[in-house]
């Protein structure tokens, strides 16, 4: 039975070509752009009611007030 052997040198080079090669550094990382149109819309659609609920509360401390400078008044 003849038993082949396979040369190792062939082996040997290609291992320390991949050894001796150095990876390219990455490229800079660009930070994602920030999507505003859609935020500010959602923005504003959470902020105009409590825009009316701040605006109807100060309503309400004044008249609150009126009436008793008005009781206070009398």
């Amino acid at each position: 039975m003849i038993r082949m052997h396979l040369p190792y040198w062939p082996i040997a080079i290609l291992l320390a070509l991949l050894a001796a090669c150095q990876p390219q550094p990455p490229e800079k990382e660009r930070p994602p752009v920030p999507k505003t149109a859609g935020a500010t819309e959602l923005r504003d659609a959470i902020q105009a009611p409590l825009d009316k609920a701040r605006a109807a509360e100060q309503a309400v401390q004044d008249a609150a007030k009126a009436r008793e400078a008005a009781i206070d008044g009398d």
